[in-house]
């Protein structure tokens, strides 16, 4: 598809100008083949997986078929035309001026993290996670020999009544001074699942925390390109480099602009100190990227932005409507409103659902979200709800969790939800969600033997 003139915002469109009659989960799951589509049942609405239902940008769409219609499809061995693309991208968007040489390749923002850290402290350590986090950097820490210190952000009250969180620094200054120390920081800039954009001043404590107690810093900025306007994002290196701290980013245009499956990242060092580092890594690392990853990269951060702007004003318009939806039918749950991407994170705990929202919200409403008990501490009695998908998709999702609630206000007594959607009192939900690597999810013959 390509992309026709399209108004900002667009009340029936995706990004691209397509109808969200379209994009309707029915018609999607006959497209596509990810795991969003194909690891539950018909009957269950996935919200879960970060992935977009909308299409690709066209632009992107059609770099992808060029390449391959020049059969440009071989190996790579460094970021080639990505460096400049990234470099634009992120000097025009945050004001941070990129050199092309501390720019590398890697697979995926996975890899990347992973080889960091394989690179920087090949011994391994202590390496602090602010938590609820991505849960796979608790899959990826795995591989290597690092023990992990969670350390949970802090969390107030807005004056609105929801919740508000940020980097504990209190508790890292302590982690970082006291034996037997740490040897790394993973950063999420933005944080994941929240959808926090950390304030430069707490950015430059950290790096200035890190330069003192030697710690290395990577920073997975993967969800900074959706920033929401007026949100200003604040690259950590900039601030690593004027403190002297060690650090690296890894970054990728797969979130920003649904990319997930192209496989190509960056790694970008701070100083040429970090430099030096990164330019030893092994070959392997740039030549496992894909090359028709590294030519959708470059049409993204070059030539999508309109395409992204679009994006990121649907997902503000789906976070106005998910925090009604909320207010009106979910009593008892509270919401992180984000500051970026499209990553809802609802506090169950007092909506009377006991201590595992997600299994009742799967296999009593159908609908797939993720576990925040897999997100570390402070994750249990949460859920991450993708809103990366229509208005109409939301409104479904929303109704069958509100009939499975044991409370419903009066005012709304009367269900809104079309019967095709109402929850069906069926048996319950294979739930592969439970394996902590989707990719190695196990066929699942038997109802409850995935769980």
């Amino acid at each position: 598809m390509t992309d026709p003139a399209c108004p900002l915002p667009d009340a029936e469109r995706d990004p691209g100008g397509v109808p969200f009659a379209e994009l309707a989960p029915e018609r999607l799951r006959a497209e596509r083949s990810s795991i969003k589509w194909r690891r539950f049942p018909e009957d269950v609405l996935p919200l879960f997986v970060a992935e977009m239902d909308f299409p690709v940008a066209g632009v992107v769409q059609q770099a992808i078929v060029d390449r391959v219609r020049a059969s440009d499809t071989g190996y790579l061995d460094g970021p080639g035309e990505l460096a400049p693309a990234f470099a634009g991208f992120a000097r025009d968007r945050w004001g941070w001026d990129v050199p092309a040489e501390r720019i590398h390749l890697a697979t995926d923002v996975a890899t990347g993290i992973v080889e960091s850290l394989r690179a920087f402290l090949p011994r391994g350590g202590r390496i602090v996670v602010p938590t609820p986090a991505y849960p796979s950097f608790f899959e990826m820490l795995d591989e290597v020999p690092f023990e992990v210190v969670e350390i949970p952000l802090a969390e107030r009250s807005g004056d609105d009544g929801a919740p508000r969180v940020r980097l504990d620094l209190p508790a890292i200054a302590r982690a970082f001074a006291e034996a037997p120390g740490i040897d790394a920081f993973l950063l999420c800039n933005p944080h994941n699942p929240h959808g926090l954009v950390h304030a430069a001043e707490e950015l430059a404590e950290l790096a200035r925390l890190a330069a003192a107690h030697d710690v290395l810093v990577v920073s997975d900025e993967i969800h900074a390109p959706l920033s929401f306007a007026g949100v200003a994002f604040t690259p950590f290196a900039p601030l690593a480099a004027a403190a002297g701290a060690l650090s690296v980013t890894a970054t990728s245009a797969s979130k920003g602009w649904n990319l997930a499956g192209t496989k190509c990242s960056v790694l970008v060092a701070a100083d040429d100190r970090a430099n030096a580092t990164l330019r030893a890594l092994p070959p392997e690392v740039a030549c496992r990227s894909s090359i028709l990853g590294l030519h959708a990269g470059v049409a993204a951060f070059r030539d999508a932005r309109d395409w992204l702007d679009r994006a990121v004003a649907q997902f503000e318009a789906n976070d106005r409507l998910l925090t009604e939806l909320v207010a009106e039918r979910l009593p008892g749950v509270r919401y992180t409103r984000p500051r970026a991407g499209y990553l809802a994170w609802l506090d169950f705990r007092g909506a009377g659902l006991g201590t595992d929202p997600y299994s009742r919200i799967l296999h009593e409403a159908r609908v797939a979200l993720n576990d925040g008990a897999h997100f570390g501490a402070g994750g249990a009695g949460h859920v991450r709800l993708n809103l990366a998908c229509t208005p109409d998709t939301i409104r479904r999702a929303i109704d069958r969790i509100a009939e499975i609630l044991p409370v419903t206000p009066a005012a709304i007594a009367a269900d809104r939800a079309p019967a095709a959607d109402r929850a069906p009192a069926a048996a319950r939900v294979p739930d592969p969600a439970r394996d902590p690597d989707p990719l190695d999810a196990p066929t699942v013959t038997d109802p409850e033997s995935a769980r």
